[in-house]
């Protein structure tokens, strides 16, 4: 038996597409982060399990919940902007009864604007999507993973990933993220300055669009080495910011 479980806020607009290709799971949970929008009525004729949960700047305690939840062997975890083509679908069907591993890594691949992500740190991120129920549990507030005990493989067919509708939607993920990445950051004791504030965008920048061949990806690949040096500038600055307010 496979599970799958899926973390939603607020994506009427993307959810279905997530839950049709899930739909030969032989569960489908949802974990709701009180969404305000179409999402828990569109997702009715799927046949899901709805978890509502307010996900309070923790993914990895919205993961868990659904695992906990979760009643198959298997647990598979997409996200409500991902796909699960056809061909990783028999992949995981494919797997032996008697399995010597616990869980498998997929590799996603971005698709920005239509344009899929070749180079740049976020083109064929590698990630523990599914593992056996009881073999461990996720960890970090935010970028989180799945730490499981036991030998892990990978598939070879990619989870397709469509993120950021649009460069305001982008925004607004980032700023929402870099301040659970600041406080998770802060509270670790790690501190920052204006020297790190003005070279850790601009290294993570020429990181992407030089060294990572982001310049490859034409557009887009521009947008996602500006956008992700964004992302540690906020980082950085909002560390400074909590630094300021614990004086």
């Amino acid at each position: 038996m496979i599970s799958a479980v899926v973390l939603t806020h607020n994506n009427e607009d993307v959810i279905c597409k997530t839950l049709e290709s899930v739909s030969w799971c032989d569960e489908r949970i949802i974990v709701d982060d009180n969404s305000t929008d179409r999402t828990l009525e569109v997702v009715k004729p799927y046949d899901v399990i709805i978890i509502q949960h307010a996900l309070n700047d923790d993914f990895s305690t919205q993961r868990n919940i659904g695992l906990a939840k979760a009643k198959g062997e298997w647990v598979l975890f997409v996200d409500s902007d991902e796909i699960v083509p056809i061909a990783l679908q028999k992949e995981i069907l494919s797997l032996p009864k008697d399995d010597k591993y616990i869980g498998y890594y997929v590799n996603r691949k971005d698709i920005l604007f239509g344009r899929e992500l070749r180079y740049g740190e976020t083109a064929n991120v590698k990630l523990l999507r599914l593992a056996k129920k009881g073999t461990g549990v996720w960890v970090r507030p935010v970028h989180e993973t799945w730490n499981v005990r036991g030998p892990v493989a990978s598939f070879t067919t990619p989870l397709l990933h469509y993120p950021h509708k649009s460069v305001s939607a982008f925004l607004s993920q980032i700023n929402r993220y870099t301040t659970i990445n600041a406080k998770v950051f802060f509270d670790q004791g790690i501190r920052t300055s204006a020297l790190q504030i003005i070279m850790y965008p601009i290294a993570k920048f020429i990181q992407n669009y030089i060294f990572r061949l982001g310049f490859l990806d034409g557009v887009a690949g521009l947008v996602i080495a500006i956008m992700m040096s964004f992302h540690s500038f906020l980082t950085r600055g909002k560390i400074w910011e909590l630094q300021q307010k614990n004086i």
